[in-house]
């Protein structure tokens, strides 16, 4: 079953919109763990709106599951994610003014530069996942970095999945396949939620994690952060109807 990472970014946002420590980020993510996500994903940006460095830090003695840092692989990031050494870093080509992630790496042009990158975090033992837009030759290219797996950049997949989910899922699969051949695993993230979940990743029966933030914060603003993170579960169970 396809493995679900909580991303905390939108509490901490909430702590930082008060100041103080209310909601407390780092209780969140052992409340998380135990009320069944699989993974804790952060993304701090340099202006700290969100996740701050110091966050990470805390964080990781603290997470038990599979621990996932995302964020551009500038110098101040690449020392953050070698002192912490998560089990996974995942490398998105965001710009500091990007009020969130909106596209995946052109791994052609910047092959040179991810394969550097991925080469010094290969030492520490992380395993390295490269955000892509879903398109085969960005997939391709991310397998001659030398990384171990790819995120799909699933937005455009959440827009058009009301108006014709079939056309919607059409280049996710046709990626997935390239990223099979290629002897990629695969990750999914960006607006996926309760509604579009379940159809995707039985449409790509390969992938092996999810990271979700937005959506299912949201959600436990009705539902509560237990059963949502249930609810959320239950969408990626294989043998559920789409």
């Amino acid at each position: 079953m396809t493995k679900l990472s909580v991303n905390i970014n939108k509490i901490a946002t909430l702590r930082n919109a008060r100041g103080g420590n209310l909601p407390d980020v780092l209780k969140a993510a052992i409340d998380c763990e135990r009320f069944g996500a699989q993974g804790i994903t952060v993304h701090p940006r340099p202006d700290e709106r969100h996740i701050r460095y110091q966050d990470v830090y805390d964080l990781k003695p603290l997470v038990t599951t599979e621990f996932n840092i995302e964020g551009n692989p500038e110098p101040a990031f690449i020392d953050l994610v070698i002192a912490v050494k998560p089990a996974q870093v995942t490398l998105v080509p965001d710009a500091h003014d990007a009020l969130t992630s909106n596209h995946g790496w052109d791994t052609i042009t910047h092959r040179k530069f991810l394969s550097e990158i991925i080469n010094e975090f290969h030492k520490y033992g992380i395993r390295t996942s490269i955000f892509v837009d879903p398109d085969p030759r960005m997939v391709a290219g991310a397998a001659a970095t030398g990384t171990e797996r790819i995120e799909l950049y699933t937005e455009s997949y959440a827009a058009g999945y009301l108006k014709d989910r079939e056309r919607a899922i059409e280049p996710f699969i046709a990626a997935s396949e390239e990223a099979i051949t290629c002897g990629l695993e695969l990750n999914g993230g960006h607006d996926l939620n309760l509604d579009n979940l379940r159809y995707f990743t039985q449409k790509i029966p390969a992938l092996k994690e999810v990271s979700i933030g937005h959506a299912l914060i949201a959600d436990a603003l009705y539902y509560g952060m237990e059963t949502t993170i249930q609810l959320y579960l239950r969408e990626l169970k294989p043998w559920l109807p789409a």
